[in-house]
């Protein structure tokens, strides 16, 4: 505990810094009043800690009621954390003041410590590195956001195996396939692959070998051997051969030690997201543990971005161009949506988001263990794919004039262009030109009009008689 001698003039924080910088003697402005040290490394560790959640520990509390004696006077006790300054005032009665002065007067103490305590030696030095290094460790050891750190780290190595695998069984496929091409398009697995390779070696070894415990199935290790008598591949070396093997029993050790890691990470996964688990699986929910940082950091993202998670480049692509938006990002490899439809996985994967935002939450924020709401959510997925699936049936044989009873049907563009009437169209109209292109065409125009004139107007009656009585003429002379 400090005392300020001249706190009448530590009114703002610019007059704080002024003072000790003008001051030659840091202890003209402020001196040592009292001073407690604790018994053991753990005993500081715990005030600390108490200290920086806000919190008066017993420790403080004592140190306190044995320094301050007088609590009537104007005097007020400078405190660096507002919230720990009204733990002292409520319990204590003891008047605290926290601003921007007093902020930069701790500051300055921080900066003259080994001044005002006059204790510059060593034994200062090492006990504040040993506490900080305490503090720090106890922190990391203790703060939940780490918890998950093993997870994080346990998929990304998976995910690099699988990588490191893939390409080492590939080079031994292409490596091999020159002394014994056939064996690529009979064992498709890499793993078996690699296993046959070294327990054979040579093709010519081939029929002499058992391959029961690697393959398991008898015509296809009959296939193999008749494959390996008729080879159209090159022959090797002993030095090519021994390179081979050696690769092959990396491509085997390597799958070996990602079961084990996969392992690793189910129970990992099944301790610490027991309902993520059970709602996605456990690669995709480390997968979304990874991404988004931590169990916690999942826990803030609403559904629609868990939904979409992974897939953040389509979404921006889509957002500029202004097309369709991702309906799902890594919560698509999820088994729920891999069992669903083509035409209703966009569905699927919302009500599976939304269910699984709500797992995460209660595994990052919950005090219970196992899957709680993780089963029960589950079955309200399937639920809905089933009812999906089974609207699907149902409108394929449905008759078109029956409508269902639970409400609108769905607005349809298409059908809603085929019923309405067809708009009129000023563009596809016919304009008889009365102007004539030429002279020729102007005095033929002007004849017709001067014939048309002269020639008297015959009403329908008429000129249907007249035509009546032409035909009889017609018949009567034909009769003569």
């Amino acid at each position: 505990m400090f005392k300020a001698t001249k706190s009448g003039k530590f009114t703002s924080a610019g007059d704080v810094a002024e003072e000790f910088r003008k001051a030659s003697d840091p202890t003209s402005l402020v001196k040592f009043k009292a001073f407690s040290a604790f018994e053991n490394t753990t005993d500081a560790v715990v005030a600390a800690t108490s200290i920086i959640d806000s919190n008066m520990d017993k420790s403080l509390k004592k140190f306190l009621k044995k320094n301050i004696v007088d609590k009537e006077v104007s005097e007020e006790l400078a405190v660096a954390d507002s919230k720990l300054g009204g733990i002292i005032r409520d319990s204590l009665s003891i008047k605290c003041v926290h601003n921007d002065a007093v902020m930069e007067l701790f500051r300055n103490i921080r900066q003259n410590l080994d001044v005002l305590l006059d204790k510059s030696d060593g034994d200062m030095k090492a006990m504040q590195l040993g506490l900080s290094h305490s503090l720090s460790r106890y922190k990391l050891k203790f703060t939940a956001d780490k918890v998950d750190i093993m997870i994080v780290q346990a998929i990304g190595l998976l995910d690099d195996l699988d990588k490191e695998i893939n390409i080492y069984a590939m080079r031994v496929r292409e490596w091999y396939g020159w002394h014994f091409p056939e064996m690529a398009k009979i064992i498709n697995d890499n793993m078996f692959y690699a296993k046959c390779v070294l327990r054979m070696g040579m093709r010519v070894n081939c029929k002499n070998c058992d391959f029961s415990d690697i393959l398991g199935d008898e015509s296809l290790e009959e296939t193999f051997k008749k494959a390996a008598e008729t080879s159209m591949g090159t022959e090797i070396s002993e030095t090519d051969l021994v390179n081979i093997k050696s690769l092959c029993e990396q491509v085997v050790n390597l799958s070996d030690y990602r079961l084990q890691l996969f392992e690793y990470l189910k129970n990992r996964m099944a301790a610490i997201a027991p309902n993520l688990t059970m709602m996605v699986g456990e690669l995709v929910g480390a997968r979304l543990i990874a991404h988004s940082g931590s169990l916690l950091n999942l826990a803030k993202h609403p559904a629609s971005t868990i939904q979409i998670l992974g897939a953040e480049k389509a979404l921006f692509r889509a957002l500029k161009t202004k097309t369709d938006t991702p309906k799902y990002g890594l919560i698509y490899h999820a088994s729920l949506i891999g069992q669903a439809g083509p035409k209703i996985k966009g569905k699927v994967s919302r009500v599976l988001a939304a269910k699984t935002a709500l797992a995460i939450r209660v595994d990052a924020l919950g005090e219970s263990e196992g899957p709680t709401i993780g089963i029960d959510s589950r079955q309200k997925v399937e639920a809905r794919i089933r009812q999906l699936e089974g609207g699907q049936r149902g409108a394929a044989f449905a008759s078109p004039v029956v409508k269902s009873s639970s409400g609108p049907a769905k607005y349809d563009a298409g059908a809603a262009k085929a019923v309405a009437a067809p708009k009129y169209n000023e563009a596809s109209d016919v304009v008889i030109t009365t102007e004539p292109k030429s002279k020729k065409d102007k005095k033929r125009s002007r004849e017709e009009e001067d014939n048309a004139e002269d020639k008297p107007k015959k009403s329908k009656k008429e000129s249907g008689d007249g035509d009546a009585g032409e035909k009889k003429k017609k018949k009567k002379d034909k009769e003569k």
